[in-house]
């Protein structure tokens, strides 16, 4: 198992433009798995659930960026904001505000990508464009001093289609480039996370810099 995860890296890497962030999605991976794809040089890694984030985080060399890619509960903020590298899926103001609450007590800054709703489904969370152009333009954001923006993620609908698939990851690059353009005071903003293991491809086209790849490395999810 060990040099299939070290071989399906090598080929990930090998595949993808160099500007393009490799992140292992480990949700429900073992622990030794892990340590098989850190073994192959891979330092990024995401979790969706925060109590096997937790769980994971001291057992694992502390050069790993830990990456929140799941929704994420305001309650539950305080159990990561002192190691978390990246958090993915900040979908709410109030959200927001307990980031840079927690992050403050951890005397951290910590970098955060605001999630954009762009599939046709009723099961993603996220900002619509109009709330999310209107958070830059209040000016409010930059009140928080213990939160990087660092760009935005997205997760497109689930299906077959791929010309849907790419015009909700054409419509979120769009707005990517508008808050570059318009917002430039946001130095960080460089981030987009879009595209997983059955459309990436398609992500890297339509200009994604953050791929969140899991069955691909992994193996199928347990």
């Amino acid at each position: 198992m060990t040099s299939d995860i070290a071989k399906n890296i090598s080929e990930f890497k090998a595949s993808i433009p160099s500007d393009v962030k490799l992140l292992a999605v480990s949700k429900t991976k073992p622990i030794a798995l892990l340590e098989d794809a850190y073994a192959a040089g891979q330092r990024d890694f995401g979790e969706n659930k925060v109590q096997e984030l937790r769980d994971k985080h001291p057992l694992l060399p502390q050069d790993i960026r830990w990456h929140m890619i799941g929704h994420l509960q305001s309650n539950k903020v305080k159990f990561i904001a002192p190691f978390i590298y990246m958090i993915h899926a900040v979908d709410s103001v109030k959200l927001l505000k307990e980031i840079n609450k927690r992050a403050a007590s951890a005397d951290r800054v910590i970098k955060v990508l605001l999630q954009v709703y762009i599939a046709q489904e009723e099961a993603k969370f996220g900002f619509d464009e109009k709330e999310l152009l209107n958070l830059f333009k209040d000016g409010k954001l930059e009140t928080y001093a213990n939160v990087d923006f660092c760009g935005l993620m997205g997760m497109a609908t689930n299906t077959y289609d791929e010309e849907k698939v790419r015009g909700e990851f054409k419509r979120i690059h769009e707005l990517f480039t508008t808050i570059q353009k318009d917002y430039p005071q946001f130095t960080s903003f460089s981030e987009l996370s879009i595209g997983m293991s059955n459309d990436y491809r398609i992500a890297i086209e339509e200009g994604s810099t953050m791929i969140r790849i899991g069955s691909s490395i992994f193996g199928a999810r347990n």
